[in-house]
């Protein structure tokens, strides 16, 4: 075993885009598990939106990563020493012990990650948070029926992509908007969309409107901004918007330029009667075995699918993340540690 601990903590917060200076790797030595504990050993770590939110320290729904504090995020870890009679040395678990080589855990909290019925990664992607997330989401708030249109921003990442996958084992249309034509090529060719708009390209609003002729029953929102602009005037009466991004104002020091346009947002919720209603994804806890159920079944059964991103080194995570933000990555981003 390495004698060595690397650690990337948050070294200030940032006022607009994150940069490498924000993040510093720091070296100490291997934790040394008690009675009771056990000591996990990184193998991969997701990189996800949400961390650009618990670099500043303002008030939301989780505690800020504080400064000199490891990055928050959820790993697969191998169990490789255990003083716990419930887990055993090579074991894998899910769980969110950080931007680090080496954590120690009492072992609540933890997922068992099985890489017999799926490759480890997926605990961090389809059949992890991300997949847990688009499964609730979508059918808690968005609740599609057949024959309707669900449209979702960033469509290409580990939420869009199996939201539309869902819909469309619903009966419902399902519409994306991703960034580039690869990744739009990608979400009908390989996933089955039927129809992906590129946001990146002329007259989004035009676009949209083409793919949606009936307008949009629901709508999942990753991204806002210019992207929730161009779905808002095409939202059907009692329409559906689960919230759960804003990818696109993360970085954001000041509101957007122009006129304010929520008297006419308001005006939509108002007379087309929509449901907006942001959600995190323990909001959901409780459907925990059921989104493992149904989700586990269609991968197995090859119903839905997946694509991911994978970064080496642990070294290589605050670029990643700087990357995701702008929307670099395609697919599930992990950084494969060890």
């Amino acid at each position: 075993m390495a004698a060595v601990n690397r650690r990337i903590v948050l070294a200030s917060r940032p006022h607009g885009e994150p940069t490498p200076a924000h993040f510093r790797m720091e070296e100490g030595r291997v934790p040394t598990p008690r009675e009771g504990e056990i000591l996990l050993r990184t193998r991969w770590l997701s990189l996800d939106p949400y961390m650009r939110g618990r670099m500043s320290a303002a008030k939301s729904y989780a505690e800020p990563v504080a400064i000199g504090a490891v990055m928050v995020g959820e790993v697969v870890a191998e169990v490789v020493a255990s003083n716990n009679p419930d887990f055993a040395v090579g074991d894998l678990v899910a769980a969110f012990s950080g931007w680090q080589d080496y954590a120690v855990a009492s072992g609540r909290g933890l997922r068992r990650v099985d890489p017999n019925l799926a490759p480890a990664t997926t605990a961090l992607g389809i059949l992890g948070m991300p997949g847990m997330t688009a499964y609730t989401g979508l059918l808690t708030i968005g609740d599609p029926k057949p024959g309707e249109t669900v449209v979702v921003a960033a469509a290409s990442g580990p939420v869009g992509s199996l939201v539309g996958q869902i819909a469309r084992l619903k009966g419902a249309r399902a519409v994306g908007i991703a960034g580039g034509p690869e990744k739009c090529a990608y979400l009908r060719q390989d996933l089955g969309f039927d129809a992906a708009i590129d946001h990146r390209g002329e007259d989004l609003p035009g676009q949209l409107a083409a793919a949606c002729p009936d307008g949009i029953d629901v709508y999942f929102e990753n991204v806002g901004g210019a992207v929730f602009d161009a779905v808002l005037p095409l939202l059907n009466g009692f329409a559906r918007v689960p919230v759960c991004g804003l990818v696109s104002g993360y970085n954001a020091t000041e509101l957007p330029p122009g006129p304010d346009r929520s008297p006419a947002l308001m005006r939509a919720i108002l007379t087309k009667r929509l449901r907006l209603q942001g959600f995190i994804v323990s909001d959901f806890a409780d459907q925990a075995r059921t989104f493992a159920r149904d989700v586990g079944g269609w991968l197995r059964e090859g119903r839905v699918r997946y694509r991911e991103d994978l970064v080496e080194g642990l070294e290589q995570a605050p670029d990643a993340l700087i990357g995701l933000l702008k929307g670099h990555n395609f697919g599930k981003l992990i950084v494969h540690v060890a």
